[in-house]
C-alpha cells in the first residue's frame, strides 16, 4: 500500500503544534505532531512521504540536527523549518542541507498552507521519479551485453548502418537487435528510449 502523504510536525513547544495541526487538519491534510526530535525518530516509517515541519531550536537534538541525521540515513523527505529566532547562518545551514524553505515567526498562515502544499508536490514528484527510474533500470538489467551496445549507439543518435559499421555486424542484425532493445525497454519511438537513457544516466552540470 502506497503511503498517504502525511505533514509531520516536531515542535517542543504543544500550543505551537496543536495550532499547525489544527490548520492543516482544515485543509483535510493528514497530521502527526512529535514534542522533539528523538519521538520523531522512534516512531518514524522506513519511508515517511508527505513533509516534515521542525523547529530549530529544541531541547536535545535541533531540528538542524535531526534534518542531517535524515539525510546521513538516506531520508529525503522535503523539510519546512520554523523559528522564532532567525539567523542567517541557520537558513543557510538549512537550506544547503535540502530544506526547501525556513519560515520565521509570526508566518501567514496562508503561506504555510502554500509551503506545505509545494513540500508535498514535490515528495510526490520525487517519488515518482524515482519509481520511473527503477522501472527504467528494470528494463534495462533484461538486456544481453550486446543489446546494451546497440541501444547506446541508438540514443546517440547513430543509424543502423553506422551501429553495424562499429560493431562489425550486418546491418540486417542490428535491425534485429533494435527491434529487441524496444521490445524489451517498452518504448515506441527512439524519442522515447533516449528519454528513458536519460532518466536512468542523468546529464550532470
Amino acid at each position: 500500500m502506497i503511503n498517504e502523504p502525511t505533514v509531520y510536525v516536531v515542535d517542543d513547544d504543544r500550543a505551537v503544534a496543536s495550532s499547525l495541526s489544527w490548520l492543516l487538519e482544515t485543509v483535510g491534510l493528514p497530521v502527526r505532531t512529535y514534542s522533539n526530535a528523538n519521538e520523531f525518530m522512534a516512531a518514524m516509517e522506513p519511508d515517511p512521504c508527505g513533509c516534515l515541519i521542525l523547529d530549530v531550536r529544541m531541547p536535545g537534538m535541533s531540528g538542524l540536527e535531526l534534518q542531517e541525521r535524515l539525510c546521513s540515513r538516506g531520508v529525503h523527505i522535503p523539510v519546512i523549518f520554523i523559528t522564532g529566532h532567525g539567523g542567517v547562518s541557520n537558513a543557510v545551514r538549512a537550506i544547503k542541507a535540502g530544506a526547501l524553505d525556513f519560515l520565521e515567526k509570526p508566518f501567514d498562515d496562508q503561506t504555510l498552507l502554500d509551503r506545505v502544499q509545494k513540500a508535498i508536490e514535490v515528495d510526490a514528484s520525487t517519488r515518482r521519479s524515482m519509481s520511473e527510474r527503477a522501472i527504467v533500470a528494470a528494463r534495462r538489467a533484461t538486456l544481453t551485453p550486446r543489446e546494451c551496445e546497440v541501444m547506446d549507439l541508438v540514443v546517440e543518435g547513430r543509424a543502423n548502418k553506422v551501429i553495424a559499421q562499429v560493431l562489425g555486424l550486418s546491418s540486417k542484425t542490428i535491425e534485429a537487435h533494435r527491434a529487441h532493445v524496444m521490445e524489451k525497454m517498452g518504448a515506441r519511438s527512439v524519442s522515447e528510449l533516449v528519454r528513458m537513457a536519460l532518466c536512468i544516466t542523468p546529464t550532470t552540470h
